[in-house]
C-alpha cells in the first residue's frame, strides 16, 4: 500500500492563492483580448487560439480547485495549443524546417496526451478492482 504524503500547509495554502491568482489574470487577460478584437472589429484565428489557451488554463486551475490535482494531459493539450497558434502565426514568413519541427513536437505532444489519458484509464480500473 502506497504511503500518503502530506505537503505543509503553508504549501498547499501558497499552490491555491497562486492558481487563483492565475484563473483571475487568465480571464482578465481574455477579458482585454476580448475588447482588442472588439475594438479592432477584426477576429483572427491566433486570437481564437489564444482564447482556447486562456479557457484551458481556467480550466487547469478549476480542475485542481475541484480535484485537489492538475491532470497531467492538460498541460499538455495546452502545449499543443501554442504550438498550433504559432505555426498559424509564423507559418509563412517561417524556414520550412522550423514547420516540421514544430509539427513534431505537436505530435510527440499528442502521443503523450494519449498515453497519459490511457495511464489515467489503467489507474482507474486498477482502483475499481481494489475496491471490489
Amino acid at each position: 500500500m502506497m504511503k500518503q504524503v502530506h505537503l505543509h500547509w503553508t504549501t498547499v495554502v501558497t499552490e491555491k492563492i497562486m492558481l487563483a491568482i492565475i484563473g483571475i489574470l487568465t480571464t482578465v487577460a481574455a477579458g482585454m483580448d476580448v475588447y482588442d478584437m472588439f475594438l479592432a472589429r477584426d477576429i483572427e484565428l491566433a486570437d481564437l487560439f489564444l482564447l482556447f489557451i486562456y479557457t484551458e488554463i481556467v480550466g487547469m486551475v478549476g480542475a485542481y480547485f475541484a480535484n485537489n490535482r492538475i491532470p497531467v494531459s492538460l498541460p499538455i493539450i495546452i502545449a499543443i495549443t501554442a504550438l498550433c497558434r504559432l505555426i498559424v502565426l509564423h507559418s509563412k514568413e517561417a524556414d520550412p524546417w522550423v514547420l516540421i519541427a514544430e509539427a513534431g513536437a505537436i505530435l510527440i505532444l499528442a502521443g503523450a496526451a494519449y498515453l497519459m489519458s490511457y495511464k489515467d484509464k489503467l489507474s482507474l480500473e486498477k482502483e475499481k478492482i481494489r475496491n471490489e
